[in-house]
């Protein structure tokens, strides 16, 4: 017999009892980063998303989109500004961000998924209400000085009625981080906020960040000390110390609002991996960080 359909069917079968405990529960899916950016990694999370989907899992794809809002905001002759890895939004950029984000990243992944076989339906927070987001006011990690970011949101409230319906009819939701505040008004929302919160109202059985790091580091400059396995109340120690920086702290603040909402586990993988969210869910080794209660 050829090794490499022993080796495959070794997989296949260390792969079983994954399958057998997440079908039927919710994963949620932060996409962003690198996946996003390069050909070949987009169709393996389009994949890896729809095999998921295949094996009686619920998917719910929440994404960004950050870079792609940068490039059309400079072709418009606006530079785009970052406090704490939090994108400054005035209106002209708020406007952008709807038009990039809703408009064209949310189409293509929608269609990525189609074409994989799968159900998809795109949204942004807007939608049926899903996302009620209120201003975010912001200390700064640096000077601890309130700033201004504009109409950058919190998410106040998510109603879960839309996608609960989506999901149960077969459907995988493609969410866009704008939310809705007072009056209609857009809000801008980190997607990895919006992705805790999804999580923790869907009461998800896994939050999956796709990122561009290998995950977390106790040392963020030193690629030796990525860990496997932390706490959540590791994560607060750290930011209370203040050892993290930039983009990790939104990141790390989402997976505290998942565990507190009842999502069993958090982990921050590496998207540059091709494939890495099925290592991730169906083999025993894993790869990035998980971060538990």
């Amino acid at each position: 017999m050829d090794q490499q359909a022993l080796d495959k069917a070794a997989v296949l079968a260390e792969a079983l009892p994954y399958i057998r405990q997440f079908s039927g529960k919710t994963v949620v899916i932060k996409y962003g980063g690198a996946a996003m950016a390069a050909a070949d990694l987009k169709a393996a999370v389009m994949q890896d998303i729809a095999l998921m989907k295949y094996v009686g899992m619920h998917p719910i794809v929440v994404h960004g989109g950050g870079p792609e809002v940068s490039q059309m905001a400079r072709k418009m002759g606006i530079e785009s500004q970052f406090v704490d890895g939090l994108r400054v939004t005035d209106a002209a950029t708020m406007e952008i961000a709807q038009m990039v984000l809703v408009g064209k990243t949310n189409r293509e992944i929608v269609t990525h998924l189609c074409a994989q076989g799968v159900k998809a339906v795109g949204l942004s927070g807007q939608d049926a209400g899903l996302i009620r987001a209120v201003r975010h006011l912001h200390r700064s990690a640096q000077t601890g000085e309130m700033v201004d970011l504009g109409f950058v949101g919190d998410v106040a409230a998510v109603d879960t009625e839309v996608l609960s319906a989506l999901t149960a009819a077969g459907f995988v939701p493609v969410i866009a981080p704008i939310g809705v505040g007072p009056g209609g008004q857009p809000y801008n929302i980190n997607a990895d906020t919006v992705a805790g919160a999804i999580a923790a109202a869907m009461k998800a059985e896994k939050l999956v960040l796709l990122t561009d790091v290998e995950g977390v580091r106790a040392d963020k400059d030193d690629p030796s000390s990525l860990l496997s396995r932390v706490t959540a109340q590791e994560v607060q120690a750290w930011m209370a110390r203040g050892k993290l920086e930039g983009g990790m702290i939104p990141k790390l603040q989402c997976c505290l609002t998942a565990l507190e909402g009842g999502v069993n586990r958090v982990h921050i993988i590496d998207g540059r991996v091709p494939h890495s969210l099925l290592l991730e869910i169906f083999t025993d080794e894993g790869v990035g960080t998980m971060v538990i209660k």
